[in-house]
């Protein structure tokens, strides 16, 4: 799919901040599992935390496609930043796209500036796969509401100031709620220990009594889950071109490796197997972009199947993820083991790719519905 002139200079220089700014420090920050607050203002400074916000607040209000092209050259510099880039414009989103105009006007503009930073509080401890069965509560007492329960896997869950919080209004009602990060009762866990991703941030959350005021509520009681699926049908466009920009990450340190590592008196790359390797993993790149690309096409012309597309994307770029970076691995050899060479790292970070926003086997149950529905 060809990019028109605007989202090629936009590609190009996300690809440069993700080059210069992302790259040189995500082995540190991974080993250190430390978010790099130092590049979080760079993004601002590049209209990327406004991305999902309407021009009229500040924001880029950047279409489906070119989402999608920023999301994948984040992830080319680290997916950890990335996800937590994306998961603040999931936030942003939900204010955008069901609150109001004082709830847009009071929240919108800060949040553009990248500070405070969006989180958004959708699964449980028991309730990941099947929000329906989330635990959390919120209860009207006057002009107010008093939110109670657990959340888990909450990226940006200690750094953020805003939480798009889902809770259980009624027997089989979900609204969706807008928590600032001081509000009193609420409690951020430790940051989870995770295999791969290890610089972003992700904590659970405890709500305990939490009061917050009528104006709060983002949309009508009992319409938060139709609200949050919508959202999550643009998360997933988004983490399937991360998956992609991980791939080629993985793709080009790759090449570059097999044309200096020397075998049986030639570089590997000369050899016909690691030739034919480095061609389906090529060919497995570009299926996910292409296939990304046109899901995120489909949703910005509002099409019907645009959920349909969505989740053959992020079915085809996360497995495609995992399969790259793990033959980037093996024709980097032992080496490829080890902490010294990152394509160890890219094989862990793309792992994640496959669960969060709804595992592979939730996209093809999506997958299957829309063709048989």
């Amino acid at each position: 799919m060809q990019l028109s002139g605007e989202q090629e200079a936009i590609r190009k220089a996300v690809r440069d901040f993700a080059v210069e700014e992302l790259q040189p420090i995500a082995r540190e920050c991974d080993e250190e599992a430390r978010f790099p607050e130092e590049v979080w203002d760079g993004l601002a400074d590049l209209d990327l935390t406004g991305m999902t916000v309407p021009e009229e607040y500040g924001g880029f209000d950047a279409d489906p496609v070119t989402y999608a092209v920023v999301n994948e050259q984040v992830a080319y510099g680290t997916l950890a930043v990335a996800t937590a880039l994306s998961v603040h414009c999931l936030a942003t989103s939900c204010i955008a796209g069901f609150g109001d105009e004082e709830q847009r006007e009071r929240w919108l503009p800060e949040m553009v500036s990248g500070r405070p930073v969006g989180a958004f509080c959708l699964s449980e401890p028991g309730a990941g796969s099947n929000p329906a069965q989330m635990t959390t509560t919120a209860e009207r007492d006057g002009d107010e509401w008093v939110i109670d329960g657990d959340k888990q896997w909450i990226t940006n869950g200690s750094r953020a100031g805003v939480y798009i919080v889902f809770a259980k209004t009624g027997e089989d009602a979900i609204t969706q709620f807008v928590v600032p990060g001081e509000a009193d009762g609420l409690t951020v866990g430790p940051k989870e220990d995770k295999m791969g991703l290890r610089a972003s941030d992700t904590t659970s959350l405890t709500f305990d009594g939490v009061r917050i005021p009528e104006g709060n509520r983002l949309t009508e009681e009992g319409r938060g889950l139709s609200a949050a699926l919508s959202i999550l049908t643009g998360g997933r466009i988004g983490i399937a071109a991360q998956a992609v920009g991980v791939a080629q990450d993985a793709l080009d340190r790759t090449v570059e490796y097999v044309k200096e590592r020397e075998q049986f008196g030639q570089p590997i790359g000369e050899i016909q197997a690691v030739r034919h390797k480095l061609a389906d993993m090529e060919t497995t790149t570009q299926s996910g972009r292409l296939l990304t690309r046109e899901a995120a096409r489909k949703k910005g012309e509002g099409s019907p199947d645009t959920a349909h597309f969505a989740s053959m994307a992020k079915r085809v770029a996360s497995e495609g993820a995992m399969d790259v970076t793990n033959e980037a691995i093996q024709l980097h050899g032992g080496y490829g083991y080890t902490s010294e060479f990152d394509v160890e790292r890219l094989y862990r970070d793309a792992k994640i790719t496959t669960i969060y926003e709804g595992t592979t086997q939730i996209q093809k149950t999506v997958i299957a519905r829309g063709l048989l529905d």
